[in-house]
């Protein structure tokens, strides 16, 4: 069995100066020196036989023969971490650290409840929570720097193993005394006809699920839309319009705000929340143990 003509350390500034744009800032972000860093990458490009950047006094750019080969060594590196990650958790699959992201619309309602719970339950797991849209998340999660993210399954995914966590129902949120909160009877869809509704902005997915429920239901949705489900709920208590909030942010937010809800009929609007991860990733019997924990306090 011949040896490699180049190592993984060479991937890994391989890829860090594609990600910098600058062999210096590869450089300081490898803690090496320019010149070693230059020095591997010309090595690089000697065995692999092709130039894999244009350089100039301003910036450097990946030629177009280096994507293949940039995509190939993010996997490669990849791999080498889940080999790592697994040797380290042969021992002791629910021990060490796991990276979890979370969508903004759901981790100040639903971490509280969970993270006393996991810790008591997983006490030699570490978890480090991350939170951003969704978009970024399942980047995150594809590249490897996250291991997992809680999110709505709704949302347009890749290939990624996934798990249902719970349903979460919309209901509606207007001031007191709005015509549309004036009723105790679950509300038709078609009662929305008419409405004037405030969203989220553009990038979170309840903005998304929000609006095809609304839309069909004849609502007109106002210009403003919120960065967040406290400034959304703010702005329906300053009379602004209605919205549709998630049950888990109901005991937070309606206290906070003092609005009315109002259930839906049936079929209720709903995200399905879940957890996704990579195919074949190391941290998959301590995600599974993590989801398993999460579901069995869904309803409690």
């Amino acid at each position: 069995m011949s040896p490699h003509p180049f190592t993984l350390r060479q991937l890994q500034y391989l890829i860090a100066v594609a990600d910098k744009r600058s062999f210096r800032a590869a450089a300081s972000a490898c803690a090496v020196s320019q010149p070693a860093l230059s020095a591997q990458i010309a090595s690089l490009e000697d065995v692999l036989g092709v130039r894999l950047f244009d350089r100039d006094r301003r910036r450097v750019v990946p030629t177009s023969a280096a994507e293949p080969i940039l995509r190939r060594a993010r996997q490669l590196l990849l791999d080498a971490d889940d080999l790592t990650s697994l040797s380290r958790n042969l021992g002791d699959p629910l021990a060490g650290t796991v990276r979890l992201g979370v969508i903004p619309t759901m981790s100040p309602y639903l971490l509280p409840r969970i993270v006393p719970v996991l810790h008591a339950k997983h006490p030699r797991l570490t978890i480090l929570w991350t939170e951003d849209k969704t978009d970024p998340l399942v980047e995150r999660v594809q590249a490897g720097t996250l291991d997992a993210a809680l999110l709505a399954l709704e949302a347009r995914l890749p290939e990624l193993e996934r798990t249902v966590l719970g349903r979460d129902a919309f209901l509606l949120a207007a001031p007191h005394g709005h015509p549309a909160v004036r009723r105790r009877a679950p509300m038709s869809r078609a009662e929305l006809d008419g409405v004037d509704v405030l969203l989220l902005e553009d990038g979170h997915c309840l903005r998304d699920q929000a609006l095809s429920f609304c839309s069909k239901g004849g609502a007109q949705e106002l210009g403003f839309r919120a960065t967040s489900i406290p400034t959304l709920v703010q702005m329906v208590a300053s009379g602004a319009g209605v919205t549709l909030l998630p049950e888990m942010a109901l005991a937070t937010e309606t206290r906070r705000a003092g609005l009315s809800v109002r259930t839906f009929a049936n079929p209720i609007p709903h995200r399905t929340v879940g957890m996704v991860w990579r195919r074949g990733t190391a941290t998959e019997i301590a995600l599974k143990a993590i989801a398993s924990t999460v579901r069995g306090q869904w309803d409690a």
